[in-house]
């Protein structure tokens, strides 16, 4: 299968509930039609709220999987926060771009995407936050998130355009010495 961008996400920073406080967050993304600016610092009219973590030119977009979206539909039915076959909203990792047929295990740091009107970078993968339960509704997600591996990853912006739901991604393989999904787990392991 060819890889392709699914949908593009974005949102302002807006209060979000967590299980202790209502803290500030953009991880409550949602689909936008039509073509959507990307600039050094991210997509148009979306909003981090902690750039100590999220934003800034390395982590300027963040991308993820969308065949990950039926594990975390399964697990969100497990903990009781969703029915079964309920759908779970793009966007709902707080990810800009959801895409098709590019895993964490296809992505390598230096690896770049060629969208039709743009140009990303792979920097780095995805470390989960308290934010991500609340977002997805229960608990455990962090920790689902760090057991499985399924993290995304984040993307410097090299050429400066446009995206679009629909867009195909070509990838262009870089130096290909660590996958973001090794990375994570070397990490995750390490903290």
């Amino acid at each position: 299968m060819k890889a392709r961008l699914s949908y593009v996400n974005r949102a302002l920073a807006a209060d979000l509930a967590t299980e202790s406080d209502t803290v500030k967050s953009g991880i409550q993304k949602r689909p936008v039609d039509g073509p959507v600016a990307v600039r050094l610092m991210g997509l148009q009219g979306d909003e981090q709220a902690d750039l100590s973590v999220h934003g800034g030119v390395s982590k300027a977009v963040y991308a993820y999987p969308h065949e990950h979206y039926a594990f975390w539909q399964t697990v969100r039915a497990q903990a009781g926060v969703a029915a079964w076959g309920d759908t779970l909203a793009p966007g709902s990792l707080g990810e800009n771009l959801t895409l098709q047929g590019l895993l964490e295990i296809d992505l390598f740091v230096g690896d770049q995407l060629r969208l039709p009107n743009c140009l990303l970078a792979v920097s780095e993968p995805r470390f989960p936050c308290f934010k991500l339960n609340a977002a997805l509704g229960f608990k455990h997600a962090v920790k689902m998130m760090a057991q499985s591996g399924y993290c995304g990853s984040y993307l410097v912006v090299l050429e400066a355009g446009t995206v679009a739901a629909g867009d195909p991604v070509q990838l262009l393989p870089g130096p290909r010495e660590v996958n973001i999904r090794e990375l994570f787990f070397s990490r995750i392991r390490g903290k």
